[in-house]
C-alpha cells in the first residue's frame, strides 16, 4: 500500500518542546542565581555582537540624522520669519507708543487751551515744532505756523505746563521762537507765595534760569513757584515759568544768586501753543523788535 509522500519532517511534539524550554529556562535561572557563570558569557557575547548591532542601527541613525537635518532647515526658516515679524511688530509698537505719548500731550494742550481761554482774554493756536538749530548755544525753535496763519511777532509760546518762549522771527509759513532759556531773553515774573515781582533771565542752559537783581535778604525760598506777572503786556499773568532750585546768599555781594528750573519742557515738546493777546499788532511788533535787537 502506497503512502502519501512526506513533504515536511515532523519533529518533537509541541508539549515536548514546551517541556524542554521550560526545563532549560529553569536550569538557566538556577545557574544564574547560584553559580553565576552566565554573566561573563553574556559580556563576551555582547562584545562579539556589538559591531553587528552598530551595523544594524546604521540605517536608523542615518534616517534620524536626515530627519533632524530637514527639521533644522525648517527651524532656520521659521526663525528668520519670526525675527522679521518681530522687527515689524517692534516698529509698530514703537509707533504706537509715540502716538500714545503724542495723544496724551495733545490732550494736555487742549486742557491748557480751555483754562487759558477761561481765565484770560488770550486765544491759543496749536503749532508743531519743525526743527531746532544744530548749534547747542542757540536756544530757538521753528514752528509750522507763520503770518499766513495769523501769527504775529511777539506772541507768547507755551505748553501744557508753562512758558516756552516768544516769537521773534516771522515768515509766511513758519516762525522762530526764542526760548526763555536763551541768555538774552527775560520774562517778568512774580513769586506766588508772597507776590514779590522780579525778572528771570536765561543762562544759555536748557534747565536753568536766573533771577537777577534781588538783594541777599529778599524773601525767597527753595521750590517757590514763579509765574508771569503780566507787567509789560507781553506775557499774560499767572502762567507758570519756573521753580526756584538754588539760592546763594553771600553777604559780600549786593545781590543774591538765585537759580530756577523751567516748568515747561523747553527741550522736550513736539507740539506747543501760541497765545494771541488782545493787543494791537504794532505793540507786538515793537516788543518783538526790541527782543530781536537784544538777540543780535
Amino acid at each position: 500500500m502506497k503512502t502519501a509522500p512526506q513533504f515536511f519532517r515532523h519533529g518533537p511534539g509541541p508539549f515536548v518542546r514546551l517541556f524542554f524550554f521550560v526545563l532549560l529556562s529553569c536550569i538557566v535561572m538556577a545557574e544564574d542565581l547560584r553559580f553565576k557563570y552566565f554573566p561573563g558569557l553574556r559580556q563576551t557575547v555582547a562584545v562579539v555582537i556589538y559591531p553587528l548591532q552598530r551595523l544594524a542601527y546604521i540605517p536608523f541613525d542615518a534616517y534620524d540624522q536626515i530627519t533632524e537635518f530637514i527639521a533644522n532647515f525648517h527651524l532656520i526658516d521659521e526663525n528668520a520669519h519670526l525675527k522679521q515679524q518681530y522687527l515689524v511688530d517692534r516698529e509698530q509698537l514703537l509707533k504706537f507708543h509715540a502716538l500714545e505719548a503724542e495723544n496724551k500731550q495733545l490732550r494736555k494742550l487742549l486742557s491748557a487751551v480751555e483754562q487759558i481761554e477761561t481765565k484770560t482774554d488770550a486765544k491759543a493756536v496749536m503749532a508743531e515744532i519743525l526743527y531746532t538749530p544744530r548749534d547747542p548755544f542757540s536756544h530757538k525753535i521753528t514752528l509750522n505756523r507763520g503770518s499766513q496763519h495769523g501769527i504775529q511777532l511777539g506772541q507768547v509760546v507755551i505748553d501744557n505746563r508753562g512758558i516756552v518762549g516768544q516769537i521773534t522771527q516771522l515768515y509766511l509759513w513758519t516762525s522762530d521762537v526764542t526760548l526763555i532759556t536763551d541768555k538774552d531773553h527775560s520774562v517778568p515774573v512774580q513769586i506766588v507765595r508772597n507776590s514779590l515781582r522780579s525778572i528771570t533771565s536765561g543762562t544759555g542752559k536748557n534747565n536753568e534760569l536766573e533771577l537777577r537783581f534781588l538783594s541777599v535778604n529778599t524773601d525767597i525760598q527753595l521750590k517757590d513757584l514763579l509765574v508771569t506777572s503780566g507787567i509789560g503786556g507781553v506775557y499774560p499773568p499767572g502762567i507758570p515759568v519756573a521753580i526756584v532750585s538754588k539760592i546763594d546768599r553771600n553777604p559780600a555781594d549786593t545781590f543774591a544768586r538765585i537759580a530756577s528750573v523751567p516748568v515747561a519742557g523747553v527741550d522736550r515738546n513736539r507740539q506747543v501753543l501760541i497765545l494771541s493777546l488782545m493787543q494791537s499788532a504794532s505793540d507786538n511788533q515793537v516788543e518783538a523788535s526790541t527782543i530781536g535787537s537784544k538777540n543780535k
